[in-house]
């Protein structure tokens, strides 16, 4: 197999007519989309969408059962690990270790892809490792053992792994979770600020709005809408997906797309599932 990309910078990603099923449910049904190179993109949905399920597969943590996603123009299923280990980047929703290993330690994990060997002892900083905690600001932290951190600490930390990975697509699964509301922007500030292909499953959509150049809805495993947040984010749209009574106006000094909850709007329960 050969390298997948022979030029700097980061990848597009598109994904085609995506078919997903488990344990005798559809979670995705034909589903195609475009997350353009360098731009941020916010896969948004109510719970049971399949958001996370269509995270999953550009990891490649899952296998579709039909059509395929291609980075750089190269289906990710032929993408060496290791190669792929060194372009894209993951931060999960829920992370745990059964370790005891420090913020620095766990942010180190994140240069393996690009060391002469797996097996690399841990404690070995480099370069990569400082400027992951000077970037996201866990200097106070880096001696801390990963047990002891709260919710939100914890985010950041696997933030920095990330970051020290030195990737060119980051994908994001919930990045705010456990985050009060600064930290949460901090995030999303950073990640913005890298450079990178992002793609990111996000709940908050006023997060959405404010931070994404592009955003896929998904609604029962569909695609229903894609572009850009201002286009998308429409009353009409969150009455018919998230059962939403809401007005959209431009924010006062962004002009980004500010979405007012007015209420619930009459059109189906609230369900849980598989995101």
């Amino acid at each position: 197999m050969r390298a997948p990309f022979s030029e700097p910078g980061p990848p597009g990603i598109v994904v085609r007519e995506i078919d997903f099923t488990r344990d005798g449910n559809r979670i995705l049904q034909q589903v195609s989309a475009d997350l353009p190179a360098g731009q941020f993109t916010g896969v948004i949905g109510p719970n049971g969408s399949g958001k996370s399920t269509l995270l999953s597969m550009i990891m490649r943590w899952q296998k579709p059962d039909a059509g395929h996603i291609l980075l750089g123009g190269i289906d990710v299923r032929a993408i060496r690990r290791r190669d792929f280990a060194r372009i894209v980047a993951e931060v999960e929703q829920h992370s745990a270790t059964v370790m005891e290993l420090t913020v620095e330690q766990i942010v180190e994990l994140g240069t393996i892809p690009h060391s002469s060997g797996w097996g690399r002892p841990l404690g070995e900083a480099s370069d990569a490792v400082e400027e992951a905690i000077a970037t996201v600001g866990l200097q106070s932290l880096r001696r801390r053992a990963w047990h002891s951190l709260s919710g939100g600490e914890r985010q950041k930390t696997q933030v920095a792994r990330a970051v020290a990975q030195r990737p060119r697509v980051l994908v994001l699964d919930e990045p705010t979770n456990h985050l009060d509301a600064a930290a949460g922007l901090q995030i999303l500030d950073l990640a913005r600020g890298l450079g990178l292909t992002v793609v990111a499953a996000l709940h908050d959509l006023q997060l959405a709005a404010m931070y994404c150049d592009r955003l896929i809805v998904l609604d029962g495993g569909r695609v229903c809408a894609e572009g850009a947040p201002a286009e998308v984010l429409t009353p009409d749209l969150l009455a018919q997906v998230y059962g939403l009574d809401a007005e959209v106006m431009p924010h006062p000094r962004t002009g980004a797309p500010m979405v007012v909850m007015c209420g619930v709007a009459p059109s189906r329960p609230m369900t849980e599932g598989v995101r």
